[in-house]
């Protein structure tokens, strides 16, 4: 943009609607959101019960791995039809695909009846999110849109809190079904609410052209991607199903470049990557998400194993992450809707999440409970911030045409990165547990060859129960009695080495945390309330440009 196009404006959002209207849908939409994001841990709780019932063992992950796939690759197809044809539309596309989803889930009978439902769910989710940021940007003014953009972050964070509650509740009381049926009469009055008093409107052209070859390259590329990422958790980076998937995904993607440079109206409009506030808060939240994901996947792990916490005990030991989380999101968006100021605040944030990092690197088996649970908010009042001030950034610094796409484009941006920093986070935590079982083994004065036996035991140290009994339970009779004795140093040090290999799994997102800050130093920072929006073909906007139509209509 030019300084002509950073004069000061009268401080209007783009669609002006009464104040208590643009109330009834911030609810509604983020009442979606919060739908959208705890379908993402609900399920983990259930998940066994539900193998239990329709067997498929080997298809556990895909559970989880259907609705994050689809989810993420729809998220930037949304974000440029909201664009094209308008947010309500789309939205409630999204919340009628995701509502059939998870009926569909809730009658399935076999697991690969679920896994279907579950990217049905990803493929209406994906639209949740993104257009929701959207929408905030398209009725606050800029001045506005921290206040509100804030409570985004707190919402994921509160799904993530109650998720798992919510899962084992409706599991052990009414049945698993109901863990999908949940979200029928939410979502019903949301679709209604949404439908009465979001009006119809587009900031696009009038006539949308939609690129087909652009969205199918880019699907086509991103699933081999997404695949051998997932993959990588259970196999090496030179295996077919892994390094293989993501040479086919970079292959196609590169295609999908080319494409891109030629089209009318592209699906990742590439000019988006030309102004500087934009390309570097989705470089900085790409990087950001590597070590909040790790820390989310790996801690309740830590409590479960080597604490000896149940699943959902694991899932509240977490709460000190997520208080943070929210109270730091939530505080960041006022903050910067009062002054109009965010660099030093998000590079502020990112230095405390780093920190916060750092000093999880030092988890051991003997580290005190308040501490870790110290370190976790630490680190959560770094992460929080992230999750409201780029998105302000990036909405403040596209044309407003553009606003739905660059949104999505961030979300889906953050998606990857934590795909990519689990990918590799997962690598460190197995290596890293591998060369450390035996070395804790022979410090703890383990006989050599019991040591060796010990250190291949690798499967039962990550898993959750009496590690002792499942160690001596795997030991020949006429031996488990000179074996006992050793069982407790055995315990001691593998759960040490666990404690090692997860500490080492914050070295990712401490570098990625730094790495973000540098980039953040780097940008041109413009008052949230002074940045003149602009239109594709460079004018000033000022007011509204488009007719909307009355709520309802």
């Amino acid at each position: 943009m030019t300084s002509a196009q950073q004069t000061p404006f009268v401080d209007k959002p783009p669609i002006e609607l009464p104040h208590p209207v643009r109330m009834r849908i911030l609810f509604m939409v983020m009442i979606g959101v919060f739908l959208a994001a705890l379908d993402q841990t609900v399920v983990g709780t259930a998940l066994p019960r539900i193998i239990t019932d329709l067997g498929g063992n080997d298809l556990y992950t895909w559970a989880f791995t259907a609705y994050l796939l689809t989810s993420t690759i729809s998220g930037p197809l949304y974000g440029k039809l909201s664009d094209l044809f308008g947010r309500r539309p789309i939205f409630l596309f999204g919340i009628g695909i995701f509502m059939v989803g998870s009926l569909l889930a809730g009658l399935s009978q076999e697991m690969w009846h679920l896994i279907g439902a579950r990217g049905i769910q990803g493929l209406g989710a994906g639209a949740l999110f993104p257009i929701a940021l959207a929408v905030i940007g398209d009725l606050f003014s800029p001045s506005e849109r921290g206040r509100y953009q804030g409570l985004f972050g707190a919402v994921f964070g509160l799904s993530v809190l109650i998720g798992p509650a919510i899962g084992g509740l409706l599991t052990d009381t009414v049945g698993w079904p109901f863990v999908f049926f949940f979200n029928l009469p939410i979502g019903a009055v949301v679709f209604y609410v949404v439908w009465r008093n979001l009006p119809s409107y587009h900031l696009g052209g009038d006539k949308p052209v939609i690129d087909y070859v652009g969205a199918a390259l880019f699907t086509a590329a991103l699933v081999p991607i997404l695949i051998g990422l997932t993959n990588k958790q259970s196999a090496d980076w030179t295996d077919p199903i892994v390094g293989g998937l993501i040479l086919v995904g970079l292959v196609i993607g590169l295609v999908f470049l080319v494409a891109e440079s030629r089209a009318r109206e592209t699906i990742v409009p590439l000019e988006l990557f030309r102004i500087r506030s934009f390309s570097i808060s989705v470089a900085a939240f790409f990087l950001a998400s590597f070590g909040f994901l790790a820390a989310v996947v790996f801690l309740p792990r830590w409590f479960q194993v080597v604490n000896g916490s149940s699943a959902t005990e694991s899932g509240y030991q977490i709460l000190p992450l997520l208080g943070g989380l929210i109270i730091s999101a939530t505080a960041s968006g006022q903050l910067v809707a009062r002054t109009g100021r965010y660099k030093a605040l998000i590079f502020a944030a990112l230095v405390t999440m780093a920190a916060g990092l750092w000093l999880l690197t030092n988890l051991r088996a003997d580290t005190p409970i308040p501490l870790v649970w110290l370190w976790m908010f630490i680190t959560g009042i770094g992460v929080g911030p992230s999750f409201a001030v780029f998105t302000l950034v990036v909405q403040n610094s596209v044309p407003i045409q553009r606003l739905g796409t660059a949104t999505s484009n961030l979300t889906f941006f953050q998606s990857v990165g934590g795909t990519i920093g689990l990918a590799i986070t997962g690598t460190i935590f197995g290596s890293t547990l591998a060369a450390e079982a035996p070395r804790q083994l022979v410090a703890a004065g383990i006989p050599p060859d019991l040591a060796a036996a010990g250190g291949g035991q690798l499967d039962a140290a990550t898993a959750v129960g009496d590690l002792g009994a499942a160690i001596l339970a795997q030991v020949p009779e006429a031996f488990r009695a000179q074996v006992e004795p050793f069982i407790p140093a055995i315990v001691d040090a593998i759960h040490q080495a666990v404690s090692i290999a997860t500490a080492s799994t914050f070295y990712v997102g401490v570098a990625a945390s730094l790495l973000a800050a540098l980039l953040v130093a780097g940008l041109k920072e413009v008052r949230m309330r002074d940045e003149r929006p602009v239109t594709d073909s460079g004018h000033e906007r000022v007011g509204n440009d488009h007719p909307v139509a009355a709520p309802g209509a």
